[in-house]
């Protein structure tokens, strides 16, 4: 691979790695100063937006009424609830580096999701998602989570409907390029403010600079680079590569949590972190580690 080749992978990689997992450290300090979902709203809004102005100016057409409906449901179930909900658990204090965590086990309920699809299932596959699911019961007894339920509820309720967005929007006709992604954050934009108006969110003063940097980090880099950025390692790189951001993420954001935003995990709560991303390893990269000496059966789904 030629160095023209391998630096735009580089700085995808780089995106999706340090941009995606500082945006919960970027959340956490937004919503000391703006309302949650208002927060949520403005940033996919204002960067649906910017994209589809963009793409409509330089010649791009807008999708047929299904494809155009389709990606707005990915974006309400992606954006408005997986990434909203965890923006409220934010808000509720749970920390940013716990929320990560949490948020990376979406590959294994993207699995469980893939089994109701017919998709086939390894055996070392269910082993990954039962370690991850022990993570997970670990992080609820440490000292962050325990006497939150309701913040690690959101963030369990995001992660899945993310997890089950993601397979279903592989399986319907959504419009090409970067109009599916500029229709999804429109979406859940509209949805969250709606939400926000309905719930009686209000700016009781003026946001901080922090609070408004931090939303202009999570709108222009978390959402538009970053998103822009999965799209072409998509489309470039195998999917064990461009879903690796799963792993890291988790990493970057306990150590800014703990570097700069004061934040401290205890002993179990580490312990729960390594047992979350080796089971997200073990999902996503086992079947490359550890190859199958036969073909998997499929899983018919339930009824």
């Amino acid at each position: 691979m030629s160095t023209r080749q391998l630096l735009p992978l580089i700085g995808a990689l780089f995106a999706l790695y340090i941009i995606w997992g500082s945006t919960y450290f970027a959340i956490a300090v937004g919503v000391a100063s703006w309302p949650p979902l208002m927060m949520a709203g403005i940033r996919f809004l204002s960067t649906g937006v910017l994209l589809l102005g963009w793409l409509l100016a330089t010649g791009h057409k807008l999708p047929a009424w299904r494809p155009l409906l389709n990606a707005a449901l990915i974006g309400i179930l992606l954006l408005a609830v997986g990434n909203g909900f965890v923006t409220l658990a934010e808000h509720q204090h749970v920390p940013s580096g716990i929320a990560a965590v949490m948020v990376a086990t979406v590959p294994l309920f993207t699995l469980c999701f893939s089994r109701f699809f017919g998709i086939a299932t390894r055996k070392l596959e269910w082993l990954g998602i039962a370690i991850g699911l022990a993570g997970i019961v670990m992080l609820n007894s440490g000292g962050n989570l325990n006497g939150n339920p309701w913040g690690a509820l959101l963030i369990l309720i995001g992660s899945l409907s993310w997890a089950f967005g993601s397979v279903y929007g592989s399986r319907i006709v959504l419009p090409t390029g970067m109009m599916a992604g500029a229709i999804e954050m429109l979406a859940a934009g509209i949805v969250l403010l709606a939400a926000s108006w309905l719930t009686g969110e209000t700016l009781t003063q003026a946001p901080s600079w922090s609070g408004i940097a931090a939303l202009a980090y999570l709108a222009i880099f978390g959402s538009l680079i970053a998103i822009n950025a999965y799209m072409f390692l998509i489309r470039n790189v195998t999917p064990a590569v461009a879903t690796s951001y799963a792993y890291v993420n988790p990493v970057v954001a306990v150590l800014l949590g703990t570097g700069f935003g004061g934040e401290s995990l205890s002993l179990i709560e580490w312990l729960a972190l390594a047992l979350i991303i080796f089971a997200v390893v073990l999902v996503t990269l086992g079947k490359y580690l550890f190859p199958a000496g036969s073909k998997a059966t499929p899983c018919k789904a339930s009824k």
